[in-house]
């Protein structure tokens, strides 16, 4: 006796009609049974998919008879799943007792890796191939990382007091605006960091580190960013600029993003209908920004040797993190409709309350989205060496922006974007706080060694008390011989 019928013929010939791909297989009958099973382990243990048995290769529906003895050797089948897998199955009627057999899994279960018969499948393309061990262990290493993960173990020592004060009033500050916190709730660093889920049994998570630490080395080497700008089209060109900073996940954005601001070269444009030019990007901010996100909020934390990258060349634009893909999520997949898979909810979790990101997986299909109205082509995705790879391509190779006089003078690690920006915001005398915040900086540090310095000792920027460089009423304003340049930069344009 059949149960279980739901499904009806025409769904069956429109799902037919689309051809073997990477989540549809066809069975001539239970005779191939085996291979249907082994099928079914590849999808479960990615973007989920169907086998039909009772099709012929090129799509004709010929069904089957279904009797008590077919159904005991399916459950057989089933039963060599390890651990259980979410298998649905129905019968569809296609003529006097003949039946297509439908069995379909979803993406997306917890316990993958399944193996059937003890051997785990994948699928590549239309092809159900036996799964390397490299990648099995690893899906079984995301399977222990989803029930005991890595960003809400307690982190050792840490206090409140470690963390940055500035950034948790912020958050609640901005999730207050989005929302996505109550308006009433206390502004006591330790309320926020609790109502963020941040605390286990009383201590505070390695989470609450990575979104607002202060303090990296030695225990949290990986939160680091990594910046570069190459000559040329591979790594192994001359390192025009080359940047590493241990951040916080919030400076990390904001590093990264005014790195790319500073170093991108400035396009101009006319948009249709208007007759004022329009200077931007060579790629979409808002592109570049989203990508960064997921970056940093989606990356493996608890390999120490992780980072985060953005590597700029004359063609392109990478950005890169360590850590593959979860489970259920293709390279493939990140082009159309797919489930949001949290690697660490904890912090993706704070960035949402700040509005910063959604959780309904469309993140990529927005970048694309952007690129297109762009002018660009859509970003490629690949995973590489453990990690995932975003490149976007645009002409970024490098134009003139200061007179090759001043630009041979200024240290290689100061953009001619960067100087040119100084040297016109600087017209009038600022402070060296207004000039971080000009440049998207918070590092004093960073700033003086990387960009204050070598201005001044190229003669762009001079002090407005010379003779008393740490003075608290010192400014900075542009020289004759930046002003100088900022004209040539105007020609040029």
């Amino acid at each position: 006796m059949v149960t279980g019928i739901s499904a009806n013929t025409k769904q069956i010939a429109a799902l037919v009609r689309k051809g073997e791909g990477s989540t549809l297989e066809f069975k001539r009958s239970t005779a191939e049974l085996h291979g249907a099973m082994q099928s079914l382990c590849a999808f479960v243990n990615g973007s989920g998919g169907t086998v039909l048995i009772g099709v012929k290769p090129d799509g004709l529906l010929i069904g089957q008879d279904v009797s008590d003895a077919t159904q005991q050797k399916i459950a057989a089948a089933l039963d060599r799943f390890e651990p259980p897998a979410p298998v649905r199955m129905d019968f569809v009627a296609i003529g006097q007792d003949r039946y297509v057999i439908v069995m379909y899994v979803d993406a997306g279960s917890e316990s993958v890796p399944f193996t059937y018969e003890g051997r785990a499948y994948e699928r590549v393309g239309a092809t159900t191939k036996k799964m390397p061990q490299s990648r099995y262990e690893q899906l079984l290493l995301e399977r222990v990382h989803a029930r005991r993960r890595w960003e809400n173990i307690p982190a050792a020592g840490l206090r409140i007091e470690d963390l940055d004060r500035e950034e948790i009033l912020r958050t609640r500050e901005i999730g207050i605006q989005q929302q996505r916190i109550p308006a009433e709730s206390p502004a006591d660093p330790g309320d926020i960091l609790d109502r963020l889920g941040l605390f286990r049994a009383g201590h505070l998570t390695q989470a609450a580190q990575v979104l607002f630490g202060t303090r990296f080395l030695s225990d949290y080497p990986q939160c680091v960013l990594k910046m570069g700008r190459f000559r040329g089209v591979t790594v192994t060109g001359e390192i025009l600029d080359n940047r590493q900073e241990r951040l916080h996940a919030f400076d990390m954005v904001r590093e990264g993003m005014a790195f790319l601001g500073r170093t991108l070269p400035l396009r101009s444009h006319f948009p249709e209908g208007r007759i004022e030019r329009q200077d931007r990007l060579a790629i979409p901010p808002a592109a570049l920004r989203e990508i960064l996100l997921n970056a940093v909020i989606h990356r493996d934390y608890s390999d120490p040797a992780g980072y985060v990258a953005i590597a700029i060349f004359d063609d392109r634009v990478e950005i890169r993190s360590i850590g593959r893909l979860p489970a259920g999520i293709s390279v493939e997949s990140l082009a159309g409709p797919h489930f949001s898979r949290l690697r660490n909810p904890l912090i993706a979790e704070a960035f949402h309350r700040t509005g910063a990101v959604e959780v309904w997986g469309r993140g990529t299909n927005r970048v694309i989205e952007e690129c297109r109205r762009y002018g660009l082509e859509a970003p490629g995705f690949r995973e590489e060496s453990g990690g995932v790879v975003v490149a976007f391509r645009a002409e970024i190779a490098p134009t003139a922006q200061v007179s090759a006089q001043v630009a041979a003078q200024v240290t290689a690690q100061v953009t001619m974007q960067v100087t040119t920006q100084v040297a016109a915001f600087c017209r009038e005398p600022k402070s060296a706080k207004e000039i971080m915040a000009e440049l998207g900086l918070k590092h004093w540090k960073t700033f003086q060694t990387n960009y204050l310095l070598p201005l001044l000792e190229a003669g762009i920027l001079e002090r407005t008390i010379p003779d008393k460089p740490r003075s608290r009423l010192q400014k900075y304003r542009t020289t004759q011989g930046g002003l100088q340049s900022l004209k040539s930069t105007d020609r040029e344009r």
